[in-house]
């Protein structure tokens, strides 16, 4: 983890790959962007919550925790894909993204679930938990 200062200077600490993340206790979500939306969610072993969002959007900041807590919970058993829509539209086009947040729900490679708007924890986590029953 980087400290404060690293963040402040515009360090970055590099990203891992989903297989990295999903096999990591106490993972985080990961950044996706459109170029690699294929590889890490539509390809990846493992079931994926997208969260479509934007920097600005205040909903979106809402449910992070929520979405961060439950990358650190189920770490191994799927993974939590953010996508900034501001920087990445070509995805949320084509699954017809209308409003951030959008949290998609994709096992196999198909969209299985969709939530739309800031709902609280419990709300996905059951959505999450019938994905992977």
């Amino acid at each position: 983890m980087s400290s404060w200062i690293d963040k402040l200077m515009g360090k970055q600490e590099p990203e891992e790959s989903a297989s990295e993340s999903a096999g990591r206790e106490g993972a985080a979500p990961i950044h996706v962007t459109d170029d690699e939306f294929e590889e890490k969610v539509l390809r990846s072993p493992v079931p994926v919550i997208v969260d479509f969002w934007a920097p600005w959007c205040m909903p979106c900041r809402m449910i992070a925790p929520a979405l961060e807590q439950l990358a650190a919970e189920y770490a191994g058993r799927m993974i939590v894909a953010k996508v900034n829509t501001d920087e990445n539209p070509r995805w949320a086009i084509q699954f017809g993204v209308q409003g951030i947040p959008t949290l998609l729900f994709v096992k196999d490679g198909q969209v299985v679930d969709r939530i739309v708007g800031a709902v609280p924890l419990g709300h996905i986590k059951q959505r999450l938990e019938a994905m992977l029953n």
